[in-house]
């Protein structure tokens, strides 16, 4: 064992507890429920999971060790996706990423459970996944075991903290690799039903709990140490269709500044992952916004990017997810990121008390959009799951305004715009019409605040469809209209036998694009 393990583990009974990481696969049996720190590739336990995948690999036990893996959401690919390509999740809980994990998800070998991931920690709390019984082991990264036997996690905080309270074992790995993150987490843990309590957070700076993990020592059944790194990743440079759609999302916003609606530093931002989430960070960038204020699950390098740019005030998420370059930017200047970073659970970063107090401008990406409003987040053509809701319902439901962006279509393999990424009706509804008022692509802007499904329809359709489905989109529309207000049933008006056919001749010819609605 190293001296900088033993100067990161300042309880001395925790000493005893040290052991190699291959001592730890006795701790593991076939059909056990694991929970796991971590949200997204940050925080993440790394050395335990590379080990117990190279057991089961080099001993031939794929698909005869089998777990119930309890994470705050993605992990690194060198963890859950590997243990997907060997046949070793059962069930999985309550979001992914992963080429081998998806696989395994679609093909019916992965039983997937996709949740709003401010549901998922209480739900964990509450019990719900395995009926008032507990999770067989925890396995936790932290960069700095306390005096009191409390961890201090890593890059995020996730479910970490439900996670150890549900456990009948834990097994901490210790990061060395990395300085310890204490000063950077407030870690609230509230009670179950009847006795919940308010989060006394009314500033996005505001700590309302505590620097650390608190446990039950006596759970604690090993201490490894890991100098893995997070295995972030890297976003490639905007395209112009996603700077378009982060120019008129910047109109737009001007436009609240100008009339006095909002000061010039806006509401606290909540921005998703992804291409366009990191355009329009981007564009904040090069606005004229400043101080800033960001209250969201996910910090990408663009949050540096905007402290560069003296634009950023404040960040409170749940995860650093940067890419190996923005990790190596942060830990150069990582005690002046004390005073700009704060790392929470998801059960608060992701609380509608907290988005609806602060009143958060919530912007998401859907994989489409319907004429009406709702929007599908997770599954291709209605049925292939791509990663899972996330956060994004927690704040697009509960934020002072809620945006969708998206292209405004995609290329299939024949037809450089032979996808439509609005529809007449989508294909899986993960956000209905009553929980999104503003719709980018980069052909225009759709507010539709106050507006009747009607009105919602011709106005999406107007500002946000590609032009080689304009006419299309609005003959449907004309046509259910015409159909439905000669009945008195024109409130939301739908051709059933033709809602997907834009979908049906994808598939069957590799085009959105119809001939005719005949």
């Amino acid at each position: 064992m190293s001296k900088e393990l033993l100067s990161r583990i300042m309880r001395p009974s925790y000493h005893s507890k040290i052991m190699k990481v291959e001592d730890t696969i006795k701790f593991f049996q076939h059909g056990q429920a694991l929970g796991m720190s971590g949200f997204t590739p940050a925080g993440y336990p790394k050395a335990i999971p590379v080990q117990l995948a190279k057991h089961v690999e080099e001993s031939n036990l794929q698909g005869k060790m089998r777990f119930k893996v309890f994470t705050g959401a993605s992990t690194g690919a060198e963890t859950m996706d590997k243990w997907a390509s060997l046949d070793m999740i059962s069930d999985l809980y309550p979001y992914q990423t992963g080429k081998n994990i998806a696989k395994g998800i679609n093909s019916g070998k992965i039983h997937f459970k996709d949740v709003h991931l401010s549901n998922f920690a209480n739900n964990l709390s509450y019990g719900h996944y395995f009926g008032q019984g507990e999770l067989d082991v925890a396995i936790i990264e932290a960069t700095e075991i306390l005096p009191d036997g409390s961890i201090i996690p890593g890059a995020a905080s996730g479910i970490c903290q439900e996670v150890v309270n549900k456990a009948q074992k834990i097994l901490i790995e210790v990061n060395t690799s990395i300085p310890s993150f204490r000063g950077f987490h407030d870690v609230n843990y509230d009670l179950n039903p009847p006795h919940r309590r308010p989060f006394m957070i009314s500033r996005v700076d505001d700590r309302c709990g505590d620097e650390s993990v608190r446990l039950d020592a006596e759970k604690v059944v090993g201490i490894v140490e890991s100098q893995l790194p997070d295995n972030g990743r890297a976003l490639a440079a905007p395209s112009d269709v996603e700077v378009r759609i982060a120019e008129h999302l910047m109109d737009f916003l001007e436009s609240f500044v100008k009339s006095g609606a909002l000061p010039n530093s806006l509401l606290p931002l909540q921005s998703g992952v992804g291409g366009i989430a990191n355009a329009v960070m981007m564009g904040f960038g090069k606005s004229n916004f400043e101080n800033l204020e960001l209250y969201t699950e996910v910090a990408q390098d663009n949050v540096l990017d905007l402290n560069d740019a003296g634009k950023l005030k404040f960040c409170s998420t749940a995860a650093l997810s940067f890419s190996p370059s923005g990790f190596e930017r942060f830990y150069k200047q990582f005690d002046e990121y004390r005073s700009k970073l704060l790392i929470r659970p998801q059960a608060v970063t992701n609380h509608p008390e907290m988005i609806r107090r602060l009143g958060l401008i919530a912007m998401n990406t859907p994989v489409e959009i319907d004429i009406f409003g709702h929007a599908n987040s997770t599954h291709a053509l209605g049925s292939r799951l791509l990663n899972g809701i996330g956060g994004s319902g927690d704040f697009l439901r509960n934020g002072f305004l809620s945006i969708m962006h998206t292209p405004s279509a995609r290329p299939s393999k024949t037809d450089p715009t032979g996808i439509s990424c609005v529809v007449p009706f989508a294909s899986h509804i993960d956000h209905t019409e009553h929980d999104v008022l503003i719709y980018v692509t980069e052909q225009g802007l759709a507010d539709t605040r106050g507006l009747d499904p009607r009105s919602r329809a011709r106005l999406i359709i107007e500002k946000c469809a590609h032009p080689d489905y304009k006419t299309q989109l609005l003959e449907y529309l004309t046509l259910a209209e015409k159909r439905h207000l000669e009945k008195g049933s024109g409130h939301v008006p739908h051709l059933l036998e033709k809602a997907f056919q834009m979908h049906i001749n994808f598939q069957n010819h590799g085009t959105m694009k119809l001939d005719s609605w005949e």
